[in-house]
């Protein structure tokens, strides 16, 4: 009926299927997320060829493959439980990255398991470059990202400064004097940085020279995808004038973008000639005798006929091969998994006490007006409830107030950290940490929250932000995650919210009158939210 496949063959695709489906059942909707959202990323689109480049150095690799026997090794089941517990934390955490981490992990145990350990070092790199499917964490990437927008557009100043225009910077905001340019998200330099140091990676696997070189040829991707970003920003500060603001958006934008991502391989092509002019030159070469008696082995493996070889396998019954002790231990530990994941809800949702529409908008002397978001920025927030007022006390000094509430943290659908979106648009972060009040919460006689003091020419701004987590309070979104790691676990509840005050500094004052305005509108407002958002 399977002409052309002896039973061993067979046996590994049977297998090959039924871990592919235990596989798909657990990270379905992590999957999901990968190919829908994160690779539409113009960030990410790239790594959606990743599994192809792996695919192309496995085969590349099948000869030696072939040379090496497949070996169990019990120390692939161990790292597939460390898949298996770091795929708990970030199911109940709702967090991407620790998914996508945790079904690498579960893949390379399986290698393992099946393969051994010598035959799994053959293909290392395609196991490891697997990683780069994946995007980075949010918080790493936002911080990454628009830590390089500021040196991009701080160079790209430099550079139009050097050719004798008028440009001066404010964070993100370079400023020609007849016109201002932001450098954006499209201009951060991640989607230059992250494909050249893939390109890098594979580059270097095959460049045949000593290891140091092959380090200095990955790590030059990152200085080079910056320098050549910076240009990018150079160009359309000296095309403005010509073309208008054309150059800054739509064809040319693209074209410019696919234009200087070929500059930066001409760098990195470059960057590796120069590094074969640097001695040593040449690699050493492998032993002549060693190659020799290798071939030999090779030889006598081909001169066995394959009845021979493939006989003792053969004698043993399907039922034997198929319902082996390696892969019914990774069937069981996979589909207790998957039976545990869809059975157990973990995210039940949690209402609030009270809606924000019967926030108080006056509060011990402090006057409130309501505005609001326009509601592609509440679909993209994916928040339950929320509200905005702007209060004014007796003095006319303002405090903006700002809470979101979400019954249920998951996947794709938390709360989103002020850091990642205040600073940009000109702000820049001069002091950032965290402080306690003296604001009673709980048993707690204190409250952390989070401070920044953001400024954009001459004006200046106080922020508080913390977040609320069943009873606790939250500063970062570590601390976060663990909470709802946690409380989905022995609690099933992964509700929580976000509270967020900015005040202004005004002329007459400095940043401790602005703290103490904020610690004493805290006060007020920390006792009215206990109304509103469940213990």
């Amino acid at each position: 009926m399977f002409k052309g496949l002896d039973n061993i063959g067979f046996v590994g695709i049977i297998k090959g299927l039924v871990y592919a489906g235990l596989l798909t059942g657990i990270y379905y909707t992590a999957y999901t997320w990968l190919i829908v959202k994160d690779w539409a990323r113009e960030d990410y689109s790239a790594s959606m060829l990743i599994p192809l480049v792996v695919l192309y150095l496995i085969w590349d690799n099948r000869g030696a493959l072939a040379a090496r026997p497949s070996k169990t090794s019990w120390l692939g089941l161990g790292v597939m439980f460390a898949g298996v517990a770091l795929f708990w934390l970030g199911e109940l955490a709702g967090e991407f990255f620790t998914l996508y981490f945790s079904s690498w992990l579960t893949f390379t145990g399986l290698c393992w398991l099946h393969l051994g350990w010598r035959k799994l070092k053959t293909i290392a790199f395609p196991i490891l470059l697997l990683l780069a499917m994946f995007p980075l964490p949010n918080f790493i990437h936002g911080k990454l990202s628009f830590n390089l927008k500021l040196i991009s557009s701080q160079m790209g100043v430099k550079m139009m400064q050097w050719l004798g225009m008028s440009a001066f910077r404010e964070g993100n905001v370079i400023d020609l004097g007849f016109t201002q340019l932001q450098v954006v998200d499209a201009c951060n330099g991640l989607r230059y940085l992250i494909p050249l140091i893939i390109l890098g990676l594979i580059i270097a696997y095959f460049f045949k020279t000593v290891w140091w070189k092959r380090v200095l040829l990955v790590v030059s991707t990152i200085p080079i995808a910056v320098f050549v970003n910076s240009l990018r920003i150079t160009s359309v500060g000296i095309l403005y004038p010509i073309w208008g603001p054309k150059v800054a958006e739509g064809f040319f934008h693209d074209f410019s973008g696919w234009f200087i991502f070929i500059l930066t391989v001409g760098f990195l092509a470059a960057v590796m000639g120069i590094l074969k002019l640097l001695p040593p030159k040449q690699v050493a070469k492998a032993n002549p005798a060693m190659h020799d008696q290798t071939n030999a082995t090779a030889g006598l493996c081909a001169e066995v006929p394959d009845s021979e070889v493939s006989k003792p396998q053969l004698s043993r019954p399907f039922t034997s091969k198929f319902l082996s002790t390696p892969f019914m231990a990774a069937c069981c530990l996979l589909g207790l998994n998957l039976a545990i994941a869809m059975g157990v809800e973990f995210h039940a949702t949690t209402p609030m006490i009270r809606p924000f529409s019967e926030f108080p908008a006056s509060v011990a002397g402090w006057q409130g007006k309501r505005s609001s978001m326009e509601q592609k920025f509440i679909t993209e927030l994916d928040l339950s409830d929320y509200t905005i007022i702007n209060y004014l006390n007796q003095e006319d000094r303002s405090v903006n107030f700002y809470v979101a509430y979400y019954q249920s943290q998951s996947k794709g659908e938390s709360i989103h950290s002020p850091a990642t979106c205040l600073p940009g648009g000109g702000w820049e972060f001069e002091k950032a940490g965290t402080t306690q009040i003296p604001v009673p919460y709980g048993d707690k006689d204190a409250m952390p929250v989070n401070r920044a003091f953001m400024q954009k020419g001459d004006t200046k701004q106080l922020s508080y932000f913390w977040f609320p987590m069943r009873g606790r309070v939250a500063t970062n979104m570590w601390e976060m995650k663990l909470f709802n790691f946690w409380d989905a676990l022995t609690r099933q509840r992964t509700d929580g919210a976000l509270v967020r005050l900015i005040t202004p500094l005004y002329e007459d004052e400095d940043v401790q009158d602005a703290d103490q305005r904020l610690v004493a509108f805290t006060r007020e407002i920390v006792p009215i939210l206990s109304d509103f958002l469940p213990q």
